[in-house]
């Protein structure tokens, strides 16, 4: 099987963490999970329990479960845990034990997903504990490389880490490494880190504090390549050893919350790998819906046509975890098989092709005792497994294989996600909660519309004709000037405020925006306030549509632009302006911000930013709180129609002119679809989809 060659749907769990489920099951639970329709299993290859004294290896239980998934036909992703480093490793090298910002060094200890020892690993930046690591990822392969019950492997467990590590020796020299290649002499980096009484390259150190500054932004920038630049490191080494099996990866969707801090950057991840996916768990990060929507859609956009799976989804429910106190049972706390239906046929509709429960049956030890698996403790299905089946089963028949070849088509826009704004935010505040408040806030905002905006780069702006850019605060020179030529070029831009105000070192303009975009935009500031505490019932009018802001609020006065928006005081709050073959509009707070504080109003503004920039939706629904995608694939499109509701509804969706000659045609999951008056009328359960061919 070669990278290009995944399946077009792929059902599976995580099944085996050396210590669950117990040996005398194993041969059970494959033949229930084979029956049940499962083709997939991923095992987690812990480090710590294989190579269990230098250089000998403890393969009985691995090859066990190889040997079980072919004699069932089903495939194996082997999981790396090289994050579990042993125990003789920890006592041969002291000096390698990942080190914290106030100096602490880490021992080994259990992780609450696996009782085994070893985590959090060792850092790789020391050579000895890389050539050690990198011996047994070469063993691994080179052992079931040839196992006709391998199908891929999954590298860097969810592609995030600790934000307190690391601080040790190693991981210095490697940053003034980076650094050298940065920056063309030591001079230069005194200068910009304004560290002026630097003599030698050992006087650079990691900087343990926080705050805007050059020194922070690039230990930020580092964390996150150097992180990087080792998932690369272990896709290499397998590959070298095994050029045929796809190398898998799956991240936390944290892209616009978690990439500054805890290296969770979703486009690097994928780029990395042959296939992407996520893990979202409703019990974790709450049930609405719109939250889902975002995790899998900024998945699918991140990993550039590549397929995505939801990695790891919930199949069961989540006892004494400190995200779930104080919250109402139905809030995904205890799932039912309704609630699994949802999320799985959801996640489905926002472009996942595939889906991995982290437990197929709950661990027997440690705090996550009893979470997340579909079956019960001693492995006997219930009526979630029930309903896993029923989708599984469902999801293999020859029928379904059009449907999984197809892909959601392009969002009406881009919301666009830069990384220098999430670190200023990050850097300037401790966390990057600004700077997610808005981005989500704006995500929300489109999706309650009925609208698809795709997260994405800014290396894929070329797809999009209109672009919405959230908590612009800290933009590089090489942003800006990219932006300028698409606007030029004939794109719209939406900009919330502050745009540039500091650069990427942290520098504040004596001017506002800066005279690029001073330029851009047609607009001069004449007040600003950074007044988060202050500004949280911020309202303004845009186009005589009202709007909340919130976070900081920046007013103009219009050079080249026109004023088409203020603020209750009659300050002027949004600047319209012509830029070659393109348009801007500067909104002067954050708009997502606002969403964010008042998600139960409506936000207008947001809709009529597609006619402001002359694009129609690629549908209307009548239904407030159901969504509708588009899917396009070689043989034809499908809609996909989701109720996150308890109750049963009857929606109509009226397609945009682009779609509008399709007509309906099979229905392939749920209740019933018809056209009447040029319309599509869809019946949806509660808790459920209903999936419909168009022709």
């Amino acid at each position: 099987m070669s990278p290009a060659q995944l399946p077009d749907f792929t059902y599976g769990a995580v099944y085996f963490r050396k210590s669950n489920p117990p040996e005398q099951d194993w041969e059970r639970d494959y033949a229930t999970a084979a029956a049940d329709g499962y083709t997939w299993f991923r095992h987690w290859f812990l480090w710590s329990a294989i190579e269990i004294a230098p250089g000998r290896y403890d393969w009985a239980d691995y090859d066990r479960q190889l040997g079980l998934a072919a004699s069932h036909g089903m495939k194996t992703v082997i999981a790396e845990m090289i994050t579990a480093a042993p125990e003789w490793l920890f006592s041969r090298l002291p000096h390698a034990r990942y080190e914290t910002r106030s100096g602490q060094r880490l021992e080994s200890t259990m992780s609450g997903s696996c009782v085994t020892g070893g985590f959090p690993g060792l850092c790789l930046d020391n050579p000895e504990v890389a050539e050690a690591a990198g011996n047994f990822l070469q063993a691994l392969a080179e052992r079931y490389r040839e196992h006709p019950g391998l199908g891929g492997y999954d590298i860097w467990n969810e592609c995030t880490y600790w934000e307190d590590l690391c601080y040790c020796p190693a991981t210095a020299v490697q940053f003034r490494q980076w650094l050298q290649q940065r920056y063309a002499s030591l001079s230069a980096l005194a200068a910009a880190w304004q560290r002026h009484s630097l003599v030698s390259w050992d006087d650079v150190q990691i900087p343990r504090h926080t705050g805007a500054y050059p020194d922070v932004l690039d230990w930020l920038t580092f964390r996150t390549e150097n992180a990087y630049r080792w998932m690369a490191w272990r896709r290499d080494l397998l590959r070298a050893v095994d050029p045929t099996h796809p190398i898998i990866a799956h991240g936390v969707a944290g892209g616009l919350s978690r990439a500054a801090g805890y290296a969770a950057d979703d486009w690097q991840a994928a780029r990395v790998a042959d296939a992407y996916g996520l893990t979202w768990i409703a019990a974790r990060k709450g049930d609405e819906p719109w939250k889902q929507w975002h995790a899998v859609d900024l998945t699918r956009t991140a990993a550039r046509g590549k397929t995505i799976w939801h990695a790891e989804a919930q199949g069961g429910p989540l006892w004494l975890q400190p995200q779930v106190p104080g919250r109402p049972r139905e809030d995904g706390r205890i799932a039912s098989p309704e609630d699994l239906r949802l999320w799985h046929l959801l996640s489905f509709a926002a472009g996942a092709r595939g889906l991995f429960y982290p437990r197929w049956r709950p661990l027997l030890d440690g705090p996550l005792f009893g979470a997340f698996g579909p079956y019960g403790m001693d492995g006997g299905r219930t009526p979630r497994s029930q309903m896993a089946a029923r989708i599984a089963h469902w999801a293999a028949e020859p029928e379904q294989a059009p449907m999984w070849q197809a892909r959601p088509v392009l969002g009406e826009l881009g919301i666009l996600a830069l990384p220098e704004s999430q670190r200023f935010a990050h850097a300037q505040q401790g966390d990057a909660g600004y700077y997610t408040d808005a981005i989500t806030g704006a995500y929300r905002g489109f999706i309650g519309h009925h609208l698809q905006p795709d997260l994405i780069s800014l290396e894929d702006i070329g797809s999009y004709r209109l672009l919405y850019l959230p908590y612009p605060l800290g933009l590089s020179p090489e942003t800006i000037e990219r932006l300028r030529r698409w606007v030029w070029a004939g794109g719209c831009l939406v900009s919330e405020g502050c745009p540039a105000y500091l650069d990427h070192r942290g520098h504040v303009s004596p001017t506002q925006p800066p005279p690029p975009l001073a330029e851009l935009f047609g607009a001069h500031e004449t007040s600003v306030e950074f007044t988060p505490d202050l500004l949280a019932d911020l309202q303004l009018t845009v186009s005589d549509l009202p709007a909340r802001g919130g976070t900081f609020l920046q007013a103009y006065r219009p050079t080249t632009g026109k004023a088409i928006g203020w603020y209750e005081d009659g300050q002027v709050a949004a600047i319209e302006n012509h830029w070659g073959q393109g348009r801007t509009l500067l909104v002067g707070s954050m708009l997502g911000a606002g969403i964010s504080a008042h998600p139960d109003e409506p936000a207008p503004l947001l809709r009529w930013l597609l006619n402001w920039a002359g694009i129609e939706p690629h549908l209307c629904c009548s239904h407030p709180q159901v969504q509708a995608r588009l899917h396009r694939g070689p043989t034809g499109l499908w809609l996909w129609v989701i109720n996150p509701t308890r109750e049963q509804a009857t929606v109509q969706i009226a397609l945009g002119s682009q779609w509008r000659s399709l007509s309906v045609g099979e229905v392939h999951w749920g209740g019933s679809a018809w056209e009447k008056e040029g319309r599509i009328h869809v019946t949806v359960g509660g808790r459920d989809a209903t999936v419909v061919a168009l022709g």
